[in-house]
């Protein structure tokens, strides 16, 4: 089959995880952003990226704070996935209109959501401008994971399935398929 050239792609990186970031203003007041720029950068030490717009306010709240949440939500809240990702926190209170349930991190103020089964509380070590998004990145501070979706307990890993994680594609939702292997099954 042939392939076409397209100049100028839109999110030719797919899938790519759903998250919700949570921040919080100069006062404590949390806010709520979905993103699908959300990636492992190192895994040792731990560091995540997100990216975001410079016009959004969770962007402005996290350079002025230094710190962010990455909550993982669930296919059940998927509409709460959507509003988040389509309000903005100046002039709204995302917890408070979606029904979603702010609790207390450990290390940073930004709150964890308590419907979300995965969340990791980050440090921003560096920002970087890269057009139209900049790029955050986090150390992990600690991440907070529900016992039923964790598969091995001292590494920290998640069963996708388990834990109904969403992610983005073609601009749409999706929702994992059937593991195929684990990483490196040809040297079994």
């Amino acid at each position: 089959m042939s392939k076409k050239i397209i100049e100028k792609p839109f999110r030719p990186v797919y899938p790519t995880p759903a998250g919700l970031i949570t921040s919080v203003d100069v006062d404590g007041k949390p806010n709520i952003i979905t993103l699908g720029e959300v990636a492992m950068v190192s895994l040792n030490p731990t560091r995540v990226s997100v990216g975001m717009r410079p016009a959004t306010y969770s962007n402005r709240l996290v350079k002025t704070t230094g710190e962010f949440v990455v909550n993982f939500p669930t296919t059940d809240i998927i509409d709460k996935v959507d509003y988040c990702g389509t309000v903005s926190g100046r002039t709204s209170d995302k917890f408070a209109e979606t029904g979603l349930t702010p609790e207390p991190a450990l290390h940073v103020k930004p709150p964890l959501i308590k419907e979300c089964p995965v969340n990791l509380e980050c440090k921003v070590i560096g920002v970087l401008s890269l057009g139209s998004h900049d790029l955050f990145i986090g150390d992990v501070l600690v991440m907070h994971a529900e016992e039923d979706i964790i598969i091995e307990e001292n590494r920290g890993i998640i069963d996708p399935a388990k834990s109904k994680a969403v992610i983005f594609a073609m601009n749409s939702y999706w929702s994992f398929g059937e593991k195929i292997d684990i990483i490196r099954f040809t040297r079994k």
